[in-house]
């Protein structure tokens, strides 16, 4: 019997890690459009920094063959002879919070090009309960001439990576899977087990399994959000919130979120996925859009308090001098990708300011290509009137603030990492 032969289509921050792990049992090829992203990773280097060169280069394999290993390609006939595909694309949502399965659906026509009779398709993009089976299945359907649960089948694993995190890897967080039979999903759930040591749940249909994941995210979305409103409430009354969010810990219930800007492509974005299957049933879901209402008003309220802070200092506002630090969606992690470090910057740039960002992990094409903003991996040598620390960086803990700040200046610090001795208000 021909042994298990694995696609990964996506090689990104969530594919990358996983077709790694998988490539330490078995034959592993992984698929992605990007020239340069196959490339990279064939000479032994991940960008995303989600995988070490050394761990990399120790699974590398030269070409597709049935050996152990990982063989990096953008070519489609390198792909035909696998028997599992898994995809981890991105599922991203427009300028209007509207869910674009896009990436999803081309990959779901890239491996139904291959697919042959006996194969398993498994999903690991988060999308709303019901896309795997409604939306994708039938491309496949069409694209193979197969059909589904009798010719080919189905299971869904949601991710559960957590970009920038070298603790909590991927093997060692526990995964959920499902099949698009009883069968199957034993079959998928054997897979991800062999691997995984943190160990698997098998959910009872790929519904179930597509709504844990979604539902993940926006519990951590409502609850940020409930804290953002609490910063707004406690800067009111003149409450450090940090200071209250401490003593109300000291219950053993009390859930340990803190008040910050909500951006990358979970948190931000899954809830959006969520609320529109709902309002397709006719329900119009009023907490999950409240909390994303609230996280996404964080930068627009970040630069207001900037503002006011500079004016009860007597800085003048127009055309002074602002430093950013960071520009990632989060700390020590490059990716730029949905942060809400932009609206803090497109918010204050109404105000006639000129605002510099430094950002040590961010690729500066990156930046400029997502969120056309120019950012600089050095750190200026001009001092500014305003420093906002957006992002936790680690090289920001112990940053030299006096070389870069004039003498009437104020430091805002968004994730209350500084000393209050440095800081002048946080968020």
């Amino acid at each position: 019997m021909k042994k298990d032969k694995i696609a990964v289509i996506g090689l990104g921050y969530v594919g990358l890690p996983l077709a790694r792990l998988f490539a330490t049992k078995y034959s592993v090829v992984g698929f992605d459009i990007n020239k340069q992203r196959i490339s990279e990773l064939m000479s032994g280097v991940d960008s995303t920094l989600e995988v070490d060169d050394q761990t990399l280069q120790s699974v590398l394999i030269n070409s597709s063959s049935d050996s152990i290993g990982l063989y990096c390609t953008n070519q489609l006939e390198k792909i035909n002879d696998c028997n599992y595909y898994i995809i981890t694309v991105p599922t991203p949502v427009d300028k209007n919070n509207r869910p674009v399965l896009t990436p999803l659906i081309k990959a779901s026509e890239t491996v139904g090009a291959v697919l042959k009779k006996g194969d398993i398709v498994i999903y690991e993009s988060t999308v709303y309960p019901g896309a795997t089976e409604e939306d994708c299945v039938p491309i496949l359907e069409r694209v193979s001439g197969l059909k589904f649960n009798k010719d080919f089948y189905a299971g869904y694993s949601p991710e559960r990576i957590n970009p920038g995190d070298k603790e909590h890897t991927v093997e060692k967080i526990l995964k959920v899977t499902s099949g698009s039979t009883p069968q199957i999903g034993e079959k998928v759930n054997e897979l991800y087990k062999s691997v995984i040591t943190a160990g698997t749940h098998l959910a009872p249909t790929i519904k179930v399994a597509e709504a844990s994941k979604v539902i993940e995210n926006s519990q951590r979305d409502i609850n940020i959000a409930f804290v953002n409103e609490l910063a707004k409430i406690f800067n009111l009354l003149d409450i450090n919130t940090h200071d209250v969010l401490e003593a109300a810990g000291t219950k053993w219930n009390f859930l340990p979120f803190k008040p910050g800007l909500v951006g990358g492509h979970c948190i931000g974005v899954d809830p959006y996925y969520l609320a529109q299957k709902a309002q397709e049933y006719g329900y119009n879901p009023e907490i999950i859009l409240a909390g994303r209402r609230m996280n996404d008003s964080m930068g627009g309220y970040v630069a207001s308090e900037v503002i006011k802070t500079m004016i009860q200092k007597d800085i003048k506002i127009k055309d002074a001098e602002i430093l950013i630090l960071g520009i990632t969606f989060k700390e020590n992690c490059p990716d730029v990708r949905n942060s809400k470090v932009i609206d803090v910057i497109s918010s204050l740039n109404e105000y006639g300011v000129k605002v510099t960002v430094h950002d040590p992990w961010a690729n500066p094409a990156e930046a400029l290509k997502e969120h056309d903003v120019k950012s600089t991996t050095n750190l200026p040598k001009e001092k500014f009137d305003s420093i906002v620390l957006a992002v936790s960086h680690k090289e920001f803990i112990d940053l030299d603030f006096n070389s870069i700040k004039k003498e009437k200046s104020i430091i805002y610090d968004v994730k209350n990492i500084l000393s209050s001795t440095i800081k002048d208000k946080t968020l």
